[in-house]
């Protein structure tokens, strides 16, 4: 059952579209001149057919009573998704092993902010769309403000979920100022705790970011084979990996040694298969928080969460298809632009920069790829 999205092919479901697919995407340029809303209308017609496939019961979340309550509903209301159900060949979940540690689910963490909220559930909402065994899959939401379980489950009424809080404070001191104001957000460092916060009984996440969705069946994804690596992710080796850290990193040999003996390749976070026995075990977490304690006296980078992972990680990453991840097409990281596919098939479209899909399609101004996303869209705003 898979969905990959090509350059020339952007219909997922049904063969007999395909033919649309380029032509669509030629006048998706001229339709913001003619309207946006003719456009969405268009796009809306075009979009895959929705499964009737569904996730089961809810699981009740961490208790958060002492945070503050953050009026989420206030400035969002989303529409209930579909249901989706698993189909025939699924897996048998063994009715005796029931929640988080039932060893048929797959396992999906994502982050919870209001900046983003819209993002995760479009994110969301793609994973089931385009998954064979929806019931299948556990998500694990991080969050740092409260109220989100609520319009989770009101949004997912039949999702296998779980909301774990997410402290600021435990980073909050070790986080240096980046290039963006939105990297420097404590909730971008949750990935580090992903192996503290999930139960022990989890050995495997796919930990996605807030600005994507995934086109394909994500169970492709999760049973990748990471080689006896901690994590895993689309690699891309022809980018220019010095850029990623200041002259003062590359000229003190107390820094660049970190990579003797390795072949370092930038890969992108918000993409990630880990493993959390090995992450555990190797205690991974602390590793990485050295790294920001050092660039907090020394500033030896400046991107926000990314570089300790490739201080950690890089040239000792299991590669993953890059179809996973068709990152940037949010544009660069100051103004943001507008951004073309990557060569190749995408199952997973991710707008990494400063452009995300849902502020260019409400100011009117959406890039061609931003139709993409907006299918997966399930925000009415509140009057």
């Amino acid at each position: 059952m898979s969905s990959v999205l090509s350059l020339d092919q952007f219909d997922f479901k049904s063969k007999k579209r395909k033919s649309r697919g380029i032509h669509r995407v030629k006048m998706l340029w001229l339709m913001r001149f003619s309207g946006f809303f003719s456009a969405a209308m268009i796009m809306i017609i075009l979009s895959p057919s929705l499964q009737s496939f569904s996730p089961a019961e809810a699981i009740r979340s961490s208790h958060l009573d002492r945070l503050p309550v953050t009026a989420v509903s206030d400035h969002y209301s989303f529409r209930k998704a579909p249901i989706f159900h698993n189909a025939d060949e699924c897996a048998f979940s063994d009715r005796w092993i029931t929640g988080v540690c039932d060893p048929s689910l797959v396992h999906v963490a994502i982050t919870l902010d209001y900046e983003y909220l819209r993002g995760s559930i479009a994110a969301v909402h793609s994973i089931l769309r385009h998954s064979k065994c929806p019931e299948s899959i556990f998500f694990h939401f991080l969050v740092s403000e409260t109220n989100m379980e609520s319009l989770v489950r009101a949004t997912f009424p039949q999702l296998k979920f779980k909301v774990y809080y997410f402290d600021p404070e435990i980073v909050r001191n070790l986080i240096s100022t980046s290039i963006r104001q939105a990297l420097e957000q404590p909730l971008n460092y949750a990935r580090n705790y992903l192996a503290d916060l999930l139960e022990p009984c989890v050995g495997r996440v796919i930990y996605l970011d807030s600005d994507l969705v995934v086109v394909d069946d994500i169970t492709q994804l999760w049973y990748t084979d990471l080689n006896s690596r901690t994590i895993g992710a689309p690699e891309y080796c022809h980018a220019n990996f010095t850029k990623y850290f200041t002259p003062r990193f590359w000229s003190d040999r107390r820094f660049s040694s970190i990579f003797d003996g390795r072949r370092p390749c930038y890969f992108n976070t918000g993409v990630m298969v880990i493993d959390l026995v090995r992450w555990r075990r190797a205690g991974y977490t602390k590793r990485i928080e050295r790294w920001m304690e050092v660039q907090k006296s020394n500033r030896i980078y400046e991107l926000g969460s990314l570089p300790p992972f490739l201080l950690v990680f890089a040239g000792h990453v299991a590669p993953i298809e890059h179809r996973w991840n068709q990152h940037g097409l949010g544009g660069d990281n100051v103004n943001g632009s507008c951004r073309d596919l990557h060569s190749g098939p995408a199952s997973l479209l991710h707008w990494s920069g400063s452009g995300k899909p849902w502020l260019r399609l409400d100011s009117k101004r959406p890039c061609p790829l931003d139709a993409i996303w907006a299918p997966y869209d399930l925000v009415g705003h509140s009057q």
